[in-house]
Order: structure tokens, then C-alpha cells, then sequence
């Protein structure tokens, strides 16, 4: 919680293979130009990290798409898109030290793995079945 990871938040993702492909990113360099806006349906990376030089560094970064909600949260600054996932793969809970989580976070990752549970597990079977209900039961 508010530590300077030394890198954007996300970015967006183009169809011309660029890695960090705009108009839109978010990173506290990004420039105030209505240009760099999101709008509905730009797909952007969400890739919250932290480093610490010479010792450690982690980053889990996944897929989200902007969309619309059927009620916006209303803000004197405006209204707002949503974050959808697109990327559905567990997140290593082995990295996670619980007792770090406020409730609000927790819930936040369990609900995120009952979402790839949901979306995944008819597609699969066997031992991968057997892993994804491993790797996404709630902490």
C-alpha cells in the first residue's frame, strides 16, 4: 500500500505486437491530454508490482477491458468504466501473506478465483481440473 513501484500500473495493448501500446496507461507520468483517456472497450494491463533493488521484486500483471456498468458509480469528478478481467488464471496464493490483506483484498482475490474457477473449470478435466480447484480455493 502506497509504495513507489518504480513502473506504470498499466498500459494499453495493441494488435500491432507493441508491448506498452497507448493511447491509454496509467502511471503517474501520464500526461493530462483527453487523448490518453480510457474509453469503453480498450483493453489495458493491470500490473501492480514492487521492487526492492538488489533483493526482490514481484509483479502479477493480467488482462482488463473497459466497460460500462449498468450504474456508474457517480464522483464530482464524473462517471466511471469498470475493470472486466479477460485474463482467467489463478494467482499464486503461496506468495501471499494473509495476515497483510485487509478483508476488502481478500474477498477481492477470492472472488476473482471463483471467477476462473466459474469461467475454466467446464473446459477442463482430469488433473488440470484438479489444479484449478487447488489454486483457486479462497484464503
Amino acid at each position: 500500500e502506497q509504495c513507489d513501484y518504480g513502473h506504470g500500473t498499466g498500459h494499453g495493448v495493441g494488435y500491432f505486437l507493441n508491448v506498452h501500446q497507448g493511447p491509454q496507461k496509467i502511471a503517474y507520468n501520464t500526461s493530462g491530454l483527453k487523448c490518453n483517456n480510457m474509453k469503453e472497450n480498450m483493453i489495458t494491463s493491470n500490473e501492480p508490482g514492487l521492487y526492492r533493488p538488489g533483493k526482490w521484486g514481484i509483479r502479477i500483471e493480467n488482462l482488463v477491458v473497459h466497460r460500462r456498468v449498468k450504474q456508474p458509480k457517480e464522483t464530482e469528478f464524473g462517471q466511471y468504466l469498470c475493470f472486466e478481467q479477460l485474463t482467467l488464471c489463478p494467482i499464486d496464493t503461496q506468495l501471499i501473506e494473509r495476515s497483510m490483506l485487509s478483508d476488502e483484498e481478500a474477498a477481492w482475490l477470492n472472488d476473482y478465483h471463483a471467477l476462473v474457477r466459474e469461467k475454466l473449470a467446464p473446459h477442463t478435466e482430469g488433473a488440470a481440473k484438479e489444479w484449478l480447484e487447488r489454486n483457486t480455493q479462497p484464503i
